[in-house]
């Protein structure tokens, strides 16, 4: 078993900055890729920010150049850092990380809520 556990969400006033923080621990071998996801009420799940296992990034269009990714291969961490949020930027944000142990499995985390309003 894997356990993602979220920290970090909250809520901000437009223009603000929030910075998220996921740990996964249990059985782990290696961790593939890690990387978050939100969902807004009435949307479907969508891709955030990625950091793949070679060390590259993706992110949303949505969010490029607001967002940052960034990963702690040793604690097994990825955190994003989130500026100059926007109202649309509300959603839940889950962590997602592809860990192998041996096999390889996709985990997520509890989701953490991140609302922007003024």
């Amino acid at each position: 078993q894997v356990q993602l556990v979220e920290s970090g969400g909250g809520l901000v006033q437009p223009g603000g900055s929030l910075r998220l923080s996921c740990a996964a621990s249990g059985s782990i071998f290696s961790i593939n890729a890690m990387g978050w996801y939100r969902q807004a009420p009435g949307k479907q799940r969508e891709l955030v920010a990625l950091n793949t296992a070679g060390g590259s990034t993706n992110y949303a269009d949505s969010v490029q150049g607001r967002f940052t990714i960034s990963r702690d291969n040793a604690k097994n961490t990825v955190t994003l850092q989130m500026n100059s949020l926007k109202p649309e930027d509300t959603a839940v944000y889950y962590c997602n990380a592809q860990v192998r142990s041996p096999y390889l499995n996709t985990w997520w985390g509890q989701g953490t809520q991140v609302t922007v309003s003024s």
